[in-house]
């Protein structure tokens, strides 16, 4: 797999938190900097997926945004009582 060396700014104290999380972990700072980013871009594309999923739902059943905030007003006021 090719490695690319990229150069990242942080502000001095979110750096030392970074270090001690990778001090902890033992792990060095890359490491940690790898995972959290790899974590969040999964994230992201699990997020992605569900939205699109939402979407495919909501044209299939013809519905729009404002439908959303109906159902959710409807239900709220099912729970007041």
């Amino acid at each position: 797999m090719a490695v690319s060396t990229v150069n990242i700014s942080f502000r001095k104290d979110l750096l030392a938190k970074i270090d001690e999380a990778a001090r902890e972990e033992c792990r060095t700072r890359s490491e940690l900097i790898r995972e959290a980013a790899r974590l969040y871009v999964e994230r992201k594309e699990r997020w992605d997926r569900i939205f699109k999923f939402g979407e495919r739902q909501a044209a299939r059943r013809g519905l729009t945004e404002a439908d959303v905030g109906v159902e959710i007003g409807r239900i709220r006021a099912g729970r007041k009582k």
